[in-house]
């Protein structure tokens, strides 16, 4: 069983690679240059990639060819669309097939790691800790694309009320709005920096700037952006002191955050009531089943049996469905809009 399981998970990555091989075809050269120059990366020559002695595993995976035509079938898709965009929200320098590579290697690689490890603890080489592994190998990448998303954010609508404040100072003093932006380039830090920086090369590109300002709202996903965006160009439009509308905006955006961080610390208790009712089973189990294997093992044994599976699954599987619905309840209680 151990032997069909790794056979498995091999023969699903080599198919990945496979996909990408047969689906290869001619991208278009200047689209993809505009995007690197649109990114900020000014794409590598010949000479100092042959100058460089080691590479480390970013740039294996950009020059490889296979993963290069792997991308461009994942681009293709509508998934990949959703996943590229996932990714430039995450501020992560990798291509959607690229991505998907470090998932499926996840997908294996933890599996083959349990294997590694039972040689100490025998329980991690049973094929329900394989199947397990392979299910945490999964969900792992996403788990992590989303903090790098959600931390992205965070630190940007931080950032965002010095910027606003930053760009109305340079509108008083005279500056037009592209110089003010350029001055938050030079002034800040990443990611305001990042995605300012990004604005203004596609307006040099000769996008209209309400479009790439509805690409850098698109981009990160910030309502507090969008709200800025959304003056900008109803004053572009109708006229006005945009100044006054950005300091106006700057002050409801650090209300905003004031009320945010004063309703997470009264609600700190309600979620971790929630990680503990819901992580606390997981773990204890999760040690039964390491330390004494023996203890677990008549969950798993039929008879008793309930339509054909053991009783014990049965149970520990009802069990998890009213621990998630009790872990989603607490979230929702204590999840506060302002």
């Amino acid at each position: 069983m151990i032997g069909l399981f790794i056979a498995g998970l091999v023969f699903t990555g080599i198919m990945l690679v496979f996909v990408g091989l047969a689906g290869s075809g001619r991208g278009a050269g200047m689209s993809a240059r505009l995007e690197r120059y649109a990114a900020g990366k000014p794409e590598a020559t010949a000479a100092s990639a042959s100058g460089q002695g080691s590479s480390g595993l970013s740039d294996i995976l950009a020059q490889s060819v296979a993963l290069a035509r792997l991308n461009r079938v994942v681009e293709q898709r509508d998934f990949g669309a959703n996943l590229a965009r996932d990714i430039a929200r995450a501020d992560l320098k990798l291509k959607p097939g690229e991505f998907m590579a470090i998932w499926a290697g996840s997908v294996i690689g933890v599996p083959f790691l349990f294997l590694m490890l039972s040689v100490v603890l025998a329980p991690l080489g049973t094929p329900l800790a394989l199947v397990i592994g392979g299910v945490f190998g999964f969900f792992l990448p996403r788990f992590w694309l989303g903090q790098r998303r959600a931390g992205r954010l965070n630190a940007f609508n931080k950032q965002l009320p010095d910027t606003i404040t930053l760009i109305a100072n340079a509108l008083r003093a005279g500056s037009s709005f592209l110089q003010a932006i350029e001055m938050v380039v030079r002034e800040s830090s990443p990611p305001v920096t990042v995605e300012f920086g990004r604005v203004l090369r596609e307006v040099n590109l000769g996008l209209a700037f309400d479009v790439a300002l509805d690409n850098m709202v698109r981009r990160v996903r910030s309502d507090d952006l969008e709200l800025m965006a959304t003056a900008i160009t109803i004053q572009h439009q109708v006229g006005g002191n945009l100044a006054e509308i950005l300091d106006s905006i700057a002050y409801t955006i650090r209300e905003r955050v004031r009320i945010k961080g004063e309703i997470r610390t009264l609600t700190a208790q309600g979620r971790m009531s929630g990680y503990v009712v819901a992580g606390m089973p997981v773990i204890l189990m999760g040690l039964l089943f390491v330390l004494a294997p023996g203890f677990m093992q008549p969950l798993f044994e039929n008879p008793p049996g309930i339509m054909g599976l053991p009783a014990g699954v049965i149970v520990l599987a009802i069990g998890g469905f009213f621990m998630f619905i009790g872990f989603m309840a607490i979230r929702r209680i204590v999840a506060i809009e302002v």
